[in-house]
C-alpha cells in the first residue's frame, strides 16, 4: 500500500547545507511532495530560508515542527549531537526521517535511532549522497565485473583549509567535539568511508592516527589517517585533513590486474586501467548533489521500501568511525 497524496516534508535546521542544497532538492521533487516547514532556534536564518524557497511555516523549535500533523517526513540538518535525539522523537511522532551524515556521535546512538524507527514503522535514511554519483556507480559496476581483478588497495585523500575564526563563524560547531564528535574524518572523511563500504564490502578492523598539525588549540583533530582491513583481504588508507593549502579529493582502488583512479571525486572523471589499456570516463554528479538522495528517499517512503542508504548502512560507517576514534572494541566491527 502506497502513501496517498503529496508527502509533506519539514526541514530541521537552516544552516549551510540546508540553504545551499537540501531545501532546493526537496522543492524539486515535483507534485508528489512539498516542503511545508522549517525549524531553527535561530529565527533569522529560518525566516530567510523560508522566504527564499517559499516555505509557508517557520518554527523556532524542532519539537513544534514534529507536532505538526500535516508533516509526514523530516530532513534533519543539524549538528551531529542532535541527530539521535531529533530522529528518535520524529519516529515517535510518526515521521519518516532523512538524517544528515555522520548518522550520530556513536554507533550506539545509531542503533537507538534504528530501533525507534523500526518500532514506529517509519523509514530512516542517511545523507551519504555520494553513493549516487554516476562515477561511483560506474566503479561499483567495474568492480563487480572483475575489471581490475581482485581489489588490493584503496587510497583516498580528501582535504581543505578549514579554520573558522570567532565564535560566530559559520560551521564553527564542526571543531567542537561535543557537537561534531571529531574533526575532518567525522565531517567529510565519513563520506569516503561509506563509499569504501559500498564498493569493497565489510571492514574487519580499523584504526586511526589523529593529530593537530596546524591548529593545536582545537578539541578535535585537524588531520587524520585511517587504516582499514576489509573482510575480503583488501586494505585501505583514508586521509582527511583541515590543514592543506589547496583542496584535494582523490579516490583510487588498485587491483591485481588494473586500477580505478578519480583525481577529483566531485568532477567525476574516472581513469580505468585494465590489461586492455587505459580509458577515461566523464561522469559528473547532479547539479544539486543532494537531489538524487532526496529523490530516492521520497520514492522509498511511497513504495514502502528501504532507501539505498538506510539507517543500517549509516550505522556501518559509524561503527568504523568508532574504531578510528578509539570508541569501540575491534570485536564489534562487523555488519549490523
Amino acid at each position: 500500500m502506497k502513501q496517498r497524496g503529496p508527502l509533506a516534508f519539514g526541514l530541521v535546521g537552516a544552516g549551510d547545507i540546508a540553504r545551499k542544497r537540501v531545501a532546493g532538492a526537496l522543492r524539486s521533487l515535483g507534485p508528489g511532495a512539498n516542503l511545508l516547514g522549517v525549524a531553527s532556534r535561530r529565527k533569522g536564518p529560518a525566516e530567510d530560508l523560508a522566504h527564499e524557497h517559499g516555505i509557508p511555516r517557520v518554527y523556532s523549535d524542532w519539537r513544534a515542527l514534529l507536532a505538526d500533523p500535516e508533516i509526514g517526513a523530516v530532513y534533519v540538518s543539524t549538528p551531529v549531537d542532535l541527530h539521535a535525539e531529533i530522529t528518535i522523537a520524529a519516529a515517535r511522532a510518526g515521521k519518516h526521517v532523512l538524517c544528515e551524515k555522520p548518522m550520530a556521535l556513536t554507533h550506539r546512538e545509531c542503533l537507538a535511532m534504528i530501533r525507534a524507527c523500526r518500532k514506529a514503522g517509519v523509514r530512516l535514511g542517511i545523507a551519504y549522497y555520494r553513493r549516487f554519483y554516476p562515477v561511483v556507480r560506474r566503479m561499483r559496476e567495474l568492480l563487480q565485473a572483475g575489471a581490475i581483478g581482485k581489489p588490493i588497495l584503496a587510497d583516498v585523500l580528501v582535504g581543505e583549509r578549514f579554520n573558522p575564526v570567532g565564535r560566530a563563524a559559520p560551521r564553527r560547531w564542526l571543531i567542537d567535539r561535543r557537537r561534531s564528535g571529531g574533526g575532518p574524518m567525522m565531517d567529510f572523511g565519513c563520506h569516503r568511508l561509506d563509499l569504501l563500504l559500498y564498493l569493497l564490502g565489510d571492514v574487519r578492523a580499523a584504526q586511526g592516527a589523529l593529530g593537530n598539525l596546524a591548529f593545536r588549540n582545537r578539541s578535535v583533530e585537524d588531520h587524520a589517517t585511517a587504516v582499514l582491513s576489509f573482510a575480503s583481504g583488501a586494505t585501505g588508507h583514508v586521509t582527511a585533513s583541515h590543514c592543506l593549502d589547496a583542496s584535494e579529493d582523490r579516490f583510487s582502488i588498485l587491483g591485481t590486474t588494473g586500477r580505478l583512479v578519480v583525481s577529483n571525486l566531485g568532477s567525476g572523471r574516472l581513469e580505468v586501467t585494465t590489461p586492455s589499456g587505459a580509458t577515461h570516463h566523464d561522469l559528473p554528479p547532479h547539479s544539486n548533489l543532494h537531489f538524487p538522495l532526496v529523490e530516492d528517499f521520497h520514492s522509498a517512503v511511497l513504495d514502502r521500501r528501504d532507501p539505498l542508504v538506510s539507517g543500517e548502512e549509516g550505522a556501518r560507517t559509524s561503527l568504523v568511525l568508532d574504531q578510528i576514534y578509539g570508541r569501540a572494541p575491534k570485536a564489534r566491527l562487523r555488519r549490523t
